[in-house]
């Protein structure tokens, strides 16, 4: 119903407008549906972090759960008593392994040399069970690892392939899910009163002047989008360079650092080491005596089947039909393929998220002549401003204050610089410690109730701490050439 028009009134124009009232519910009504645009624009890309994140999860631990189980079942086979009694050295390992790979603190070289270590202790009193030996003389045995490597060159072969593979496979799925947070705390947008208004005035001003069907001018709601989430587009920058070493990870894990070939194997590459040391025990035991001393005699002496006679039996390996599926039967590398694709597609995807709202057709009108260019029908003049917080100095449609940037938005620029910062060191080899996922996800979250000037100081606290770089990392800078600061230095 067409009333008088009242003064200060947003939709005031002629002689008729709406109510006061009316504007107040038409302000509500605005924000919810910028803010369910926002959500359904962002829906795929979101969705893509959530079901790749829980894949790779669910592929690499299955993994895991198959190779120590393809290992149980060979050495069980293989060794029979004398692996079941010492069963517990193995299951360390891959308890440790999966206790990595989840999170833990774990530093992986040092884990698998106390692997070796222990095996060696077992292996050599099996060998040598006509002998008591003390605990102190294991000890001294242990020592002896990397001098005599009495498996061979398994041991050091292996740290290198594990290690790679697991720092990979680890900080590839944390990225899924820091992407995963930082969009699904984007999407849910905060709507300032200056974007309200504007909202309104695109989406509604057309009912209070009587024409309900005018679609809003493409250009116009470009202006409006872009004040609305200008703060939004800022992240863009770094969400780039994340969604960059991602994609190089990702070249990683198809490549030299796949975890699937490193681990599938691994029992047999284990029982090629314990060959080598029952090959070698001879000189492996005499080398140990001189340095670490004659032990006693135990007076059991060795049993009617020779030690030697086990280990030297021949072992069936299983063929790749046999060998058990990983997670919903596929591979890393389907996986990899899959999800190269939709990163690269989440390039720009913040700083297009204006464009994509006023998509043609759907939220605008596609003649440029027949829309609501925020006064009546026809063209929009006013050129488009660029998007970001500082090009909004000049936005005709929204009032912006750019000297107030979102504290959200912030925090999630400084978790993804902190993220891009590992996947870097994840790409060269390199391992830079995880808080496991609970704590992260509760850092995250904890951030969002800090205000302003404490939370940029706990959160660049935090970035120094995680990152160990200065203030200077270039990787804020969005012209920085990633690809080339990841190449290993081969000097």
């Amino acid at each position: 119903v067409a009333v008088m028009c009242v003064k200060n009134l947003l939709c005031v124009s002629g002689y008729t407008c709406c109510t006061s009232e009316m504007e107040d519910k038409l302000n509500q009504q605005s924000k919810l549906e910028f803010e369910n645009m926002v959500e359904e624009t962002s829906h795929n890309m979101r969705a893509t972090f959530v079901s790749r994140h829980k894949k790779f999860d669910e592929f690499f631990l299955e993994l895991l759960d198959n190779s120590e189980k393809s290992l149980n079942s060979m050495f069980t086979r293989t060794y029979g008593k004398l692996y079941i009694q010492n069963s517990e050295v193995f299951q360390d390992l891959f308890t440790e392994l999966k206790r990595y790979y989840t999170g833990g603190n774990v530093n992986l070289e040092e884990m698998l040399n106390d692997f070796w270590s222990k095996l060696l202790e077992r292996m050599f009193q099996l060998l040598n069970s006509q002998y008591h030996f003390t605990d102190d003389y294991l000890e001294c045995v242990s020592k002896y690892t990397d001098q005599l490597k009495p498996f061979g060159d398994v041991p050091r072969k292996l740290k290198a392939q594990v290690t790679r593979a697991f720092i990979a496979a680890r900080t590839f799925v944390q990225g899924l899910m820091v992407g995963r947070e930082v969009a699904n705390r984007v999407a849910k947008v905060n709507v300032a009163p200056a974007c309200v208004r504007a909202l309104t005035k695109m989406l509604y001003c057309p009912y209070c002047r009587g024409m309900p069907g005018l679609k809003p001018c493409h250009n116009y709601c470009h202006n409006v989008m872009r004040g609305c989430l200008a703060n939004q587009a800022d992240l863009d920058a770094e969400w780039n360079l994340f969604i960059d070493a991602m994609l190089l990870v990702a070249d990683r894990l198809e490549g030299p650092f796949n975890i699937e070939v490193v681990i599938e194997p691994i029992d047999i590459k284990i029982s090629e080491a314990i060959m080598t040391m029952q090959d070698n025990s001879m000189q492996v035991s005499a080398k140990v005596f001189q340095g670490c001393g004659q032990p006693k005699p135990s007076g059991i002496g060795r049993s009617a089947r020779g030690i030697s006679d086990v280990f030297s039996s021949r072992f069936k390996h299983f063929t790749p039909e046999e060998r058990p599926t990983t997670a919903a039967g596929t591979s890393l590398e389907r996986l990899v393929i899959d999800i190269k694709e939709k990163l690269k597609e989440s390039k720009r995807f913040w700083s297009n998220l204006p464009d994509d709202i006023c998509a043609k057709g759907k939220l605008t009108e596609s003649d440029d002549e027949q829309c609501w260019n925020s006064h009546t029908k026809g063209r929009y003049f006013p050129e488009v401003v660029k998007e970001g917080l500082t090009n909004q100095m000049n936005n005709p449609e929204v009032d912006v204050d750019i000297t107030r940037p979102d504290t959200l938005i912030r925090q999630q620029i400084m978790a993804l610089r902190v993220m891009t910062n590992k996947l870097k060191n994840a790409y060269n080899g390199n391992d830079i410690y995880f808080q496991d996922s609970s704590k992260f996800s509760s850092y995250l979250a904890g951030r969002e109730k800090k205000k302003k000037k404490k939370a940029e100081i706990d959160i660049n606290l935090c970035l120094l701490q995680n990152t160990g770089t200065s203030q200077n990392d270039n990787t804020a800078n969005p012209k920085y050439d990633l690809k080339a600061s990841l190449q290993p230095n081969t000097e």
